[in-house]
């Protein structure tokens, strides 16, 4: 709501900051990565336990979204977004303070809530603001997020003091100077009617998406497991692949961030289904290269194959926004893009649980990582499957 005598954010300013607190959110979500390793020394815990850790994101994420990710089309866009950056910034204090696993839990927990009360309303308003630029920095403010965060977290851990805090520190402050810009931009809808029947949870779509979104979910669910499997042990491959210091396990959720954002900028212009299908073939040809540089143990090898499938994450979700969000009106914006959140984050954090049980129970983790190329592999041939059939489909 508009305040008296307080200047305002410009419409370009203010895409700028939606789209900087994604990344923020992302970076938040990512900066326990490369640290999981010092956790579990000091704790003793489990790759199941570092799976679990992630999965929890995950899954309050999930049910954030579901219960929230209409709220922003009611109230608007700032009281959801000033709300969830107060509960980020809780998340990083735990995180500050943490002692053990159970806290771990509690961190993970509210990031995972903040975030998916946080995604509509920022992925929507960007789109209010500016539908083409807004479709763009949806789809890459991911990328640098989880990237920027990761090598953000390695580089504090190796050179500066307080390894497991400093990192959460520095987010705290970039968060807070984002409250104030949140504080000073203007409203970019107007609240309706019906806020508390929109927190009951409601997986319906408009007609209109109905048929495009089960083109792009096996798309969607393909790309973003592959992101949970870098997230949550990508780190720990490479360290089992050659002795190396954590800042080069913090390379793994970099790179892979890096080529995908690379992907969205040279394929922005691209036609949606091209930008699909690129992305799938992307993912194959990473995900062989990925199990054969594991099976040979060849570390250039695994982060060739680490920039393959992150062209193919960016590809991927990249088409398959394009391919969607044109066909929501502006009312619809935020519960249809919270619902392709809720499909990305299943993909994410429900596959990485069961690669973290069957690195323990089932052979460890190289063997784990050649189980999971096969299956994003297959995810990926149904997914191309789909698209080529929806092509013919439309075309006859």
């Amino acid at each position: 709501m508009p305040i008296a005598g307080r200047a305002r954010l410009s419409p370009a300013v203010s895409l700028v900051l939606l789209a900087s607190i994604l990344v923020s959110f992302l970076a938040a979500s990512a900066a326990p990565t490369p640290l999981y390793g010092l956790y579990q020394q000091r704790w003793h815990f489990s790759p199941v336990t570092t799976t679990v850790v992630f999965a929890v994101y995950a899954l309050a994420v999930l049910a954030s979204l579901l219960t929230f990710g209409r709220l922003s089309d009611h109230v608007g866009r700032r009281p959801v977004l000033a709300v969830a950056i107060v509960v980020q910034m809780l998340s990083l204090v735990v995180f500050v303070f943490a002692n053990g696993v159970p806290t771990l839990l509690a961190a993970r927990l509210l990031q995972g809530l903040a975030a998916g009360a946080a995604t509509g309303a920022v992925g929507a308003g960007m789109l209010d603001i500016d539908r083409a630029r807004g479709t763009l920095a949806n789809s890459i403010a991911p990328g640098i997020g989880t990237g920027s965060g990761a090598l953000l977290a390695a580089l504090l851990i190796d050179f500066l003091p307080a390894p497991t805090r400093l990192v959460y520190v520095v987010l705290l402050v970039i968060l807070l100077l984002q409250a104030v810009g949140v504080a000073l931009m203007s409203e970019t809808v107007t609240p309706m009617a019906g806020a508390l029947r929109s927190l009951r949870p409601d997986v319906t779509l408009p007609r209109s998406v109905r048929q495009p979104v089960l083109v792009v979910v096996p798309v969607l669910f393909a790309v973003w497991a592959l992101a949970g499997f870098f997230g949550a042990l990508g780190p720990a491959l490479v360290r089992s692949l050659m002795n190396t210091s954590i800042v080069v396990g913090g390379l793994v959720l970099f790179v892979f961030a890096v080529f995908g954002s690379i992907a969205v900028l040279l394929l922005r212009d691209t036609a949606a289904r091209t930008v699909i299908l690129t992305g799938i073939v992307a993912l194959i040809l990473g995900m062989i290269v990925t199990l054969v540089s594991v099976l040979g143990e060849t570390v250039p090898g695994f982060f060739v194959g680490l920039a393959l499938g992150g062209v193919g994450f960016g590809a991927g979700f990249q088409g398959s926004l394009k391919t969607i969000m044109p066909l929501v009106e502006a009312h619809e914006r935020a519960s249809v893009l919270s619902l392709l959140y809720v499909v990305c984050y299943v993909g994410f954090g429900l596959p990485t649980v069961i690669a973290g049980f069957l690195v323990v129970y089932a052979g460890g983790l190289p063997r784990t990582a050649d189980e999971y190329s096969v299956a994003v592999i297959l995810l990926a041939l149904i997914a191309l499957f789909g698209v080529r059939r929806a092509t013919r489909v439309s075309s006859g």
